[in-house]
């Protein structure tokens, strides 16, 4: 891995510079670079295949980067420093690392043999090996927070996918992440499901939680968002205001795309 910039003393909470993301010859990723401060809520726009979800899983670890670096939390993400050189880090330390951000994706990924309850029980319980009796009783308040404390003992195939969502949402906040990524989370549910998961994400975004959102939802993003980016081809066109960038876009392709959107 090429040089990266030794971290600065005072880090947003996520710095990305210069990722670089290839499958074989097809250059996913083209330089991205950007900023997130904690509590900051940023939408990530943009025609399929520009590059937003492989960018959010460079930052959870889902992928590794083929250039540049990424930091969460002040830490750098996948390697570590040792004099000038960067070493690689094992499997178990990127686990570790992993646990700073929650991911939520477009499909639910449940566990269909288990309980809402019990599905977010699992990753504190096993991976973080927290007390039983202590993660209980905060999936119960993450399950009311989302909206479904009377859907504890109800298993995946008992909810509708809007409530699914929502358990996975709360299935991800009790890992305590720093941060929350979203991947199109709400683009595998029928319509009339979907202002109930963006209640949640506005909900998350007004109690300051740092979140990175993937989203085609537009009304959503110019609502909640702190910034927008557009993406195309691996690459940022445009970063500003939801203003700014859904209101009065300055580049061609942000404009077409948003015509299209609207249409």
């Amino acid at each position: 891995m090429s040089a990266v910039p030794q971290a600065q003393a005072a880090m947003p909470m996520v710095v990305a510079h210069d990722v670089q993301k290839y499958y074989g010859s097809y250059h996913a990723l083209k330089g991205i670079s950007m900023e997130v401060a904690s509590g900051e809520v940023m939408c990530i726009v943009g025609p399929s295949g520009s590059g937003k979800s492989t960018f959010l899983r460079c930052i959870n670890q889902l992928e590794r980067t083929d250039g540049g670096a990424i930091w969460l939390g002040g830490e750098l993400c996948g390697y570590r420093r040792k004099g000038n050189e960067l070493r690689e880090l094992s499997d178990s330390e990127i686990a570790r690392q992993r646990l700073a951000s929650g991911m939520v994706f477009q499909r639910f990924n449940l566990f269909g043999h288990m309980t809402a309850l019990q599905n977010i029980m699992e990753g504190p319980v096993v991976v973080q090996q927290r007390k039983r009796a202590e993660v209980r009783d905060e999936a119960e308040a993450l399950l009311e927070r989302v909206g479904l404390a009377g859907k504890s003992g109800a298993y995946p195939g008992e909810l509708s996918g809007g409530q699914q969502q929502r358990v996975a949402i709360a299935r991800a906040l009790a890992m305590r992440p720093k941060l929350m990524l979203f991947d199109e989370p709400t683009s595998a549910l029928d319509p009339e499901l979907v202002g109930e998961v963006l209640g949640v994400m506005k909900d998350l975004a007004l109690s300051g939680m740092t979140m990175i959102v993937v989203t085609h939802e537009l009304g959503f993003a110019r609502e909640v968002s702190d910034r927008v980016v557009f993406m195309d081809q691996g690459q940022v066109l445009e970063c500003g205001t939801p203003a700014e960038v859904l209101t009065h876009p300055q580049h061609a392709r942000t404009k077409e795309f948003i015509a299209a959107i609207l249409s």
